[in-house]
């Protein structure tokens, strides 16, 4: 599964209605709201939408006739298999009824161009890792982490004794992680991952 790596956006003139698509990623339901709120236009004619995330998906025509713009953008963001992903597509009228085939040829089509030109990241599974190390160790610990590709450390914090670490560890190689963590260490780490 793939997301975008950031916010993007295409703009397409058919049959003199102009149509500005915003397509971005997501980490949340509330913030797939606040996507679409933000990427909406008051001045438009329409602002339709549909996001996803994992089984969890939504969309809207906000105005067109029922199936005709939030089902095909929707439509778009699966065929790419994409995840964690908002598109808005935005409609100012020109005049010239498009009719339903037409407006979803445009919506859908127009989605389907703006994510087409965003670059793709690939969504790699985590766990949340808690590492606490005694103060000797913690240099080469944390060199060792950034070492490793797809480790993001998130918070340190400081004890009496030593540093506690919360990081993100790929799920696929997060068994190798701990293992080498507590070979460094010699045993001193502690280490818990939550499920």
């Amino acid at each position: 599964m793939f997301t975008l790596d950031r916010t993007t956006s295409l703009e397409q003139v058919i049959k003199k209605s102009r149509f500005i698509a915003v397509a971005g990623p997501l980490a949340s339901e509330p913030a797939a709201k606040d996507f679409v709120a933000s990427h909406s236009d008051p001045d438009a004619n329409h602002n339709c939408w549909a996001w996803r995330i994992g089984q969890t998906y939504r969309f809207s025509d906000d105005g067109e006739p029922s199936g005709t713009a939030g089902k095909p953008i929707l439509q778009a963001i699966d065929r790419l298999q994409l995840d964690h992903v908002a598109v808005v597509v935005t409609r100012w009228f020109g005049g010239v009824l498009l009719g339903s085939g037409g407006l979803v040829r445009a919506y859908g089509g127009t989605a389907a161009a703006c994510l087409r030109a965003a670059t793709l990241v690939e969504i790699v599974p985590i766990q949340e890792a808690t590492i606490f190390v005694p103060f000797s160790d913690s240099a080469l610990v944390r060199a060792r982490l950034a070492s490793i590709a797809g480790v993001h450390l998130r918070h340190e914090g400081f004890t009496e004794t030593g540093v506690t670490i919360t990081a993100d560890l790929p799920e696929a190689t997060a068994t190798h992680i701990v293992r080498m963590i507590t070979d460094v260490t010699s045993g001193r780490a502690s280490i818990s991952i939550k499920p």
